[in-house]
């Protein structure tokens, strides 16, 4: 009995990626068990592109104001999506028993932060098909299979700031505060980054401001890899100090959480 014993504990120790898929594969089936979440994740966006971009056919018409009107409202899907996944999920484990039980388990507490990310990240690619479907058949929006594969990655890395801000959220605030501070901060970043409107048309010191946003340096940096041209310095600086700064923030604030629970 021993030595089976022995042999069971000893190869069976689960690593952390099978942990971290596991976990993600729950939190998708727990999102998907709420439709409308999903479905309200995937057409706002594209309701948005349908309504306001395709009838406007000076912009629908022209390739290259088409395509960045598509790119500015992926940049908002991936944004809301991880403004919402984050900070109303980790807001909402909070107030559930059942999130202190799973932090008392051995499994580390990386493998549920990389199943976060990878289960938002799957959402975030189902938010923005429809907007690249509709872009595709309604306006003359074009890129080439290449140049879609570097905004997909500069997509992806875009990203990461505006997980990093949900995650502050989440641990920052209650659920029912959590919604108001999340939907103020997504549509602040989406009007203030030129998300819904070009920021051709802004004035020049709401243009400066502009840049300053997360969310206006996610849509220069997507364009830069879709269409090309130049990187404004200020593009790529901002996504790195964003992040960095979000990403200690959230550290902070996870600690601060953790010792209140358990000290």
């Amino acid at each position: 009995m021993s030595a089976i014993t022995l042999d069971r504990t000893g190869g069976s120790t689960p690593s952390i990626v099978r942990i971290t898929l596991l976990h993600a594969k729950y939190n998708l089936i727990e999102t998907f068990r709420i439709p409308v979440a999903v479905i309200g994740a995937m057409v706002f966006p594209a309701l948005a592109l349908l309504f306001f971009v395709v009838p406007n056919r000076a912009v629908a018409d022209n390739p290259e104001f088409a395509t960045q009107a598509v790119i500015s409202l992926s940049v908002f899907a991936v944004m809301s999506n991880g403004l919402f996944s984050f900070g109303l999920t980790i807001a909402e484990s909070r107030e559930k028993p059942w999130d202190p039980y799973l932090r008392t388990l051995p499994a580390s507490g990386l493998a549920r932060v990389l199943a976060q990310i990878f289960s938002t990240g799957a959402l975030g690619i189902v938010a923005i098909i429809p907007v690249i479907v509709v872009g595709g058949l309604f306006t003359a929006a074009t890129a080439s299979p290449g140049r879609i594969v570097l905004g997909l990655f500069a997509l992806a890395v875009s990203a990461v700031p505006f997980m990093l801000i949900g995650i502050c959220i989440g641990y920052a605030m209650p659920m029912k505060a959590a919604i108001a501070v999340v939907q103020v901060i997504m549509f602040g970043l989406a009007f203030g980054g030129g998300l819904f409107l070009p920021p051709q048309i802004f004035a020049d010191w709401l243009n400066t401001i502009s840049q300053w946003f997360p969310s206006r340096q996610a849509r220069e940096f997507v364009i830069w890899a879709v269409q090309g041209g130049d990187l404004e310095w200020w593009v790529w600086v901002g996504i790195v100090v964003w992040t960095i700064v979000f990403l200690i923030l959230a550290l902070v604030l996870f600690r601060r959480d953790e010792g209140r629970r358990y000290r």
